[in-house]
Formats: C-alpha cells, sequence, structure tokens
C-alpha cells in the first residue's frame, strides 16, 4: 500500500517540479519596435563667441549654428511604452522597426538584442521616456449617426 501513495505522490510532484524549472527568472523583457522618429537633441556651433572679452571688444562674433537630429525610437510591451535614443550616437545604427526584441533595463539604460535581426550585438540605449500602455479599447470609439432622413 506504501509503495501505491509514493508512486501517486511522484506523479503529483513530477510535474509540479519540471514547470517550475522551466520557468525563468530575471529573463529579459520582449518589446515590439514600433517607429522610430528624428527629435531635436542639441546643436553644432562654429565660431568665435565664447573665446573672451579680448575678441569681442574687435567685433569677432560669426557663429553658425546647425541643430542636430538624432534617432528616437518606440519599444511598446505589454504593459509599457519606452521611447529611447541610442548612447553612441556617433556610431548609432538603423533599428530594424516592426521586429520584436529582447531588453533589460539598468538605471536609466536599456541594453536591446533583436535574435531574429542580422547582427545579433546587444546595444545600449537611453531611456528618455516611459508611459503606460493604453489598450485598443480606450482609443475613440464614437460612432457617427446617420440623420439623413428621405
Amino acid at each position: 500500500m506504501n509503495s501505491k501513495w509514493a508512486i501517486v505522490l511522484l506523479l503529483v510532484i513530477a510535474p509540479a517540479i519540471s514547470s517550475m524549472a522551466g520557468e525563468k527568472k530575471n529573463g529579459p523583457e520582449r518589446g515590439m519596435l514600433e517607429k522610430m522618429e528624428a527629435v531635436p537633441c542639441g546643436s553644432n556651433q562654429k565660431g568665435f563667441t565664447g573665446v573672451g572679452t579680448l575678441w569681442a571688444s574687435l567685433g569677432i562674433t560669426k557663429t553658425t549654428s546647425n541643430e542636430k537630429l538624432c534617432p528616437q525610437y518606440l519599444l511598446r510591451t505589454d504593459e509599457m511604452d519606452y521611447e529611447i535614443r541610442p548612447k553612441d550616437l556617433k556610431h548609432a545604427t538603423i533599428l530594424p522597426v516592426g521586429q520584436e526584441g529582447a531588453f533589460k533595463i539598468k538605471k536609466n539604460q536599456m541594453h536591446l538584442r533583436f535574435p531574429d535581426g542580422p547582427d545579433r550585438k546587444t546595444r545600449t540605449y537611453q531611456v528618455v521616456g516611459i508611459n503606460p500602455n493604453k489598450p485598443d479599447t480606450e482609443k475613440d470609439t464614437s460612432t457617427s449617426l446617420n440623420t439623413d432622413r428621405h
């Protein structure tokens, strides 16, 4: 009788243990890269404006200013929308919009990797904004009434 209980107990506990072993703790989250925008993130200035009072007294104040644009991406998960920018703007890589990526967040940095992409490198991005994701049911659900009478 004891061997029957031992077998039943083993059959009940074995699936529970195997399901707990299959779960990952602190695994990377997954999100869809929705869109890319070019946003202003500074300016390039050339000239003599900040040289000092000696040059200012001579009348040398020539400056040329160009607004600098940086790529900013929207990464959408089930719960949150993350707005991210590359940390290394000089060697920024264009990301594949519409693909799913795996990421981890540490402080204000996101380490993002696209497992299905051409290169499977992990790149570091700066998290600029975090917004809660709105479900589709909260979008405009107004209906139009037909008021034409014949």
